[in-house]
């Protein structure tokens, strides 16, 4: 693989990466735009340091370092849920490290229309979905006659 191919690899990730981070960042989230770009970047260079490494022999799989990436990313993961009382906070962000770790890898092969598709369902779920969650809880508190739910996200009291 050229050095030029490699660049490509690393800046489509970085794109991506950048695109999911902004959405989390404009949304009050902990992890926004660096730990997203740093995320994928790493799961990049992983990818393609896996697949420079097997070039050339017939024994090594360089497939083997996505599941490796999920697991270390799901450390971080980690680190971004909370527990307060009887809410968990965080999971969508550990989910969105999570998927932003895939992109990084799908980059880092080369795979640029999945990291595409992946990025755009993802920044679909995140904006979108959210709204969609809110008018439906408000939705189901109004014709249950149920207090409703607080806001969750961006629009959360201070």
């Amino acid at each position: 693989m050229s050095d030029g191919e490699m660049l490509l690899r690393l800046a489509c990730a970085l794109a991506f990466g950048a695109a999911i981070g902004l959405e989390r960042e404009f949304g009050g989230h902990h992890a926004g735009l660096r730990t997203h770009l740093m995320v994928t970047l790493g799961a990049c260079i992983y990818a393609l340091v896996s697949i420079v490494g097997a070039e050339g022999s017939r024994a090594a799989d360089p497939t083997r370092i996505a599941s490796q990436v999920a697991v270390g990313v799901g450390f971080l993961g980690g680190g971004a849920i909370l527990r307060e009382g009887r809410s968990v906070k965080g999971l969508t962000t550990a989910a969105g490290l999570w998927v932003g770790s895939a992109v990084g890898v799908a980059s880092g092969f080369g795979m640029v229309k999945l990291t595409l598709v992946a990025t755009i369902l993802a920044l679909l779920f995140l904006a979108v979905f959210n709204r969609f969650e809110r008018w439906l809880l408000n939705a189901v508190a109004r014709r249950t006659g149920r207090a409703t739910p607080p806001p969750t996200g961006p629009d959360r009291p201070a």
